[in-house]
């Protein structure tokens, strides 16, 4: 393993506190986004039914919608696939979003986006977006949206809430590209704040907070971006998977990246994160799908499937 490796991996384990970043003398809130300034909502609940997950709930409010769930064969029709869409294919400055999903006891859960999330420059208000992700006892929940690019002077906010029951599984991806660099566009403005907070049987294991500002320090720190532009990580939670898969997945992974950028793979009692920095973010995605094509099968006990909007 490359010493970069090495040096991500140290930094993946210092993460399960919290990364921290410094935004000037801008302070950030988190506060709960409410319906009173939201400006789209969606609410999903999902059920096992004799072996069959199904989506039993599901209400909205604003461009914020889900389309028909659909299964797989493969999967024997329990697993209970589910595309999130936002029409406007754009978040615009103060624009408010909030997602709840929850899985009941038994559920089985993948949820994704039809593409990429477009966060576009700021016009004096903030955007913001809440996820509170709620999986039962028995349950198994994979959060995979597509990438989010922040536009040039963009300002975000990002609330992720994850509350897991005993004998739950959870994985999650995030693609986070800062800029537009295949059009020459850099993220020299704007700011970026983003919260990740999960609980198990009511006990927080997991908090990260990023609080980024565009063209600043912690852009080139190699604590944080490294001078990097995408930034991506997958976090696993459930049954502790064996250490010579830990050192499968960040050897192929290591390969993918053929020497650029930095990878971390690491496990932490039940959970499992993998970070990459690169400039690439179809790099980024190629160690994303290949971490959690190794982890589907050990924690979920399935097949790795690729979404079928991952592919398109």
């Amino acid at each position: 393993m490359s010493s970069t490796s090495h040096k991500e991996d140290s930094l993946a384990r210092n993460e399960s506190v919290a990364i921290l970043s410094p935004l000037g003398t801008q302070k950030s809130s988190f506060a709960p986004i409410t319906d009173k300034t939201v400006d789209a909502w969606l609410s999903l609940r999902f059920a096992d039914n004799e072996g069959k997950t199904r989506l039993m709930e599901r209400s909205h409010f604003g461009q914020l919608l889900v389309q028909k769930p659909f299964y797989l064969r493969e999967e024997d029709r329990e697993v209970c696939h589910t595309i999130i869409v936002h029409p406007p294919a754009g978040v615009c400055g103060g624009d408010e979003l909030r997602l709840t999903s929850h899985v009941g006891a038994a559920g089985k859960v993948q949820i994704t986006t039809p593409g990429a999330s477009k966060w576009y420059k700021a016009n004096g208000h903030i955007s913001r977006q809440e996820v509170n992700l709620d999986v039962e006892t028995g349950a198994a929940l994979e959060w995979l949206p597509q990438e989010a690019i922040f536009f040039d002077n963009a300002h975000v906010q990002l609330i992720n809430n994850i509350t897991l029951a005993k004998d739950s599984t959870f994985i999650s991806c995030e693609i986070l590209c800062f800029g537009r660099t295949r059009s020459g566009e850099f993220f020299n403005g704007g700011h970026i704040t983003q919260r990740t907070k999960i609980h198990r049987e009511g006990k927080p294991i997991w908090f990260e907070q990023l609080q980024l500002a565009g063209g600043g320090p912690a852009m080139k720190s190699p604590l944080y971006l490294s001078g990097k532009t995408v930034c991506a990580t997958l976090i696993a939670v459930g049954e502790a998977v064996p250490a010579e898969l830990i050192a499968s997945m960040r050897a192929e992974a290591d390969t993918i990246a053929n020497g650029v950028g930095h990878l971390g793979v690491s496990q932490l009692k039940s959970i499992v994160v993998a970070r990459y920095l690169g400039d690439s973010s179809e790099v980024a995605r190629r160690i994303m799908l290949h971490i959690w094509g190794a982890l589907r099968p050990a924690m979920l006990g399935r097949q790795a499937i690729v979404p079928r909007m991952w592919n398109t």
